[in-house]
């Protein structure tokens, strides 16, 4: 694995962490969301974007993006 796929993969886990934080959700239940609602896939497809806005604006992408498919996340 090179170093840029180790720095998308942990910043990956942060904004998984940080979504169950906010929706008071296991990590596990958080990446399971994350996963089914395409969140995840929006995370690795614009990293290159999402990692320079804030966690706060991150979270609010990511709520968006799982309403959009079908999430219930406010």
């Amino acid at each position: 694995m090179t170093k840029s796929d180790m720095n998308v993969l942990d910043y990956i886990i942060v904004c998984i962490s940080e979504f169950a934080y906010q929706h008071e959700m296991h990590m596990r239940d958080a990446y399971i969301y994350l996963s089914r609602h395409k969140g995840i896939e929006f995370l690795k497809e614009f990293y290159d974007v999402e990692h320079t806005l804030s966690f706060d604006d991150v979270m609010d992408d990511l709520a968006s993006i799982c309403r959009k498919n079908g999430g219930t996340a406010k």
